[in-house]
């Protein structure tokens, strides 16, 4: 077998068997096949695109290039959730202790950010001395413990993925739709979970900017999970402004633990309450989406989710002082106030400019190695529909005294908000919803 020919094959639009697909990956991690025939192989690809087959290869050659996790050791099926990523995106931290409370155990592998604000792992670690490390071991019987678990990434998880990944974003073949699922996909396998559902966001905020494109991606997705015998569903949501209110490390916590508390934003709310239900029907807690949501509204009601909450942080080493009384989280010395330059109502909202604005102020990470302040970041005071008068605010930022560049942000940020003179039609948060069996556009 050669690499070779391999290329030539997909160039020409012909199927690669699983034996092929798996030569090419190995051969890559090992260094025996060169990132330029790689680059050839990834631009074929892009192009010719994948067989639901092939792509459903291509995450199992992924999945099984470094260490995988068997979570046998764990009682009953076990779910996870995963977001493509979005401003202001703190459902893990409400999903989680939510579906663990009702019976449904939550082994998740989280990553931190890149970009706009950090990610779950960053958030978590806002809260004093949480540790989102754990022994496998430790991992499991925590899981067993109080059915629930959040720590990082293992450092050989998929190492396949981490370095097609940069070779794809060096050759303009990251939008691959079959690449990206593969991508995705291979790391929720790896990390062993019986149930995936996924949030899959669309608009202006998100990688996949229009509708079409999310449920493509959605599709190749659970049909990914379905061919590999994973339990698996998709809810693809707006992105078209940011999620919630926050943006920001711990004042995104702050939110998740309002929302558990059942006073957080109702865009918020709506979506955790969503996935967690379709985790909670496809782990088999319940027989309709519907009965699954009033079994976790009582959960979100009674206290218990918030509990839960409380019991992952106390595990994990965290301050749960800082669960009861979340203005003891990391804090801003400085707020700034951001006003309105006209009259009218909020018809749109640059959710990725608001994201790039929280993350210069220091709420996410321009490099791999640069550090997140958790205190910084912005408070929406206005979303898309709301009615805006003349030097009323739109956000509020977050920051320190003596801030360099804090002028420029503040620009931004109201540069974010289109302010027009007509009410905006209302638009949906929730937009498809992609199962093993169809696409249903809500």
């Amino acid at each position: 077998m050669r690499a070779v020919d391999l290329i030539h094959k997909k160039r020409d639009g012909e199927q690669l068997t699983f034996a092929e697909i798996d030569y090419l990956i190995k051969g890559y991690c090992q260094g025996e096949i060169p990132d330029y025939q790689m680059s050839a192989w990834s631009m074929a690809v892009f192009f010719r695109g994948m067989t639901k087959k092939e792509t459903a290869d291509l995450t199992m050659a992924m999945a099984h290039s470094g260490d995988t996790v068997d979570l046998g050791a764990i009682h009953g099926l076990t779910a996870d959730k995963h977001s493509t990523g979005g401003v202001g995106d703190k459902t893990t931290l409400v999903v989680a202790p939510l579906v663990a409370a009702i019976g449904v155990p939550v082994a998740k592998m989280s990553g931190r950010g890149l970009g706009h604000t950090g990610g779950t792992i960053d958030k978590l670690e806002a809260i004093e001395g949480f540790r989102t490390e754990l022994q496998r071991d430790d991992f499991f019987a925590q899981v067993n413990d109080i059915g629930l678990a959040v720590i990082g990434q293992s450092g050989n998880l998929t190492p396949a993925d981490k370095k097609l990944y940069a070779l794809r974003d060096v050759t303009a073949t990251v939008e691959s739709i079959p690449l990206i699922a593969s991508s995705v996909m291979s790391k929720k396998i790896a990390a062993g979970a019986d149930v995936i559902v996924l949030d899959v966001k669309a608009g202006s905020g998100a990688f996949m900017k229009s509708l079409e494109d999310a449920e493509h991606l959605a599709r190749a997705m659970v049909d990914i999970g379905t061919e590999v015998g994973r339990r698996t569903a998709a809810v693809i949501s707006d992105m078209d402004q940011p999620l919630g209110a926050a943006i920001g490390n711990a004042l995104e916590v702050a939110e998740a633990i309002a929302t558990l508390k059942g006073q957080g934003p109702k865009d918020l709310e709506r979506l955790c309450l969503t996935l967690a239900a379709h985790m909670a029907v496809l782990a088999g807690k319940a027989g309709s989406i519907e009965e699954a949501e009033l079994i976790l509204r009582e959960a979100l009601r009674s206290g218990a989710a918030l509990d839960k909450f409380r019991a992952l942080v106390v595990a994990q080493g965290g301050d749960p002082s800082m669960v009861d009384q979340p203005d003891r989280l990391p804090a801003a010395t400085a707020f700034v106030e951001v006003k309105a330059e006209s009259s009218g109502w909020v018809t749109g909202i640059q959710a990725e400019q608001l994201g790039l604005a929280a993350m210069k102020l220091g709420a996410g990470r321009a490099t791999k190695e640069a550090a997140i302040d958790y205190a910084v970041g912005m408070l929406l005071k206005k979303k898309v529909g709301d009615a805006v008068s003349l030097g009323e605010t739109l956000a509020v930022l977050h920051t320190h005294e003596g801030y360099v560049g804090l002028d420029a942000i503040m620009s931004e940020t109201a540069a974010a908000f289109t302010i027009d003179s007509a009410q905006p039609e209302a638009k949906p948060l929730l937009l498809s919803i992609v199962t093993a069996d169809e696409t249903r556009r809500l």
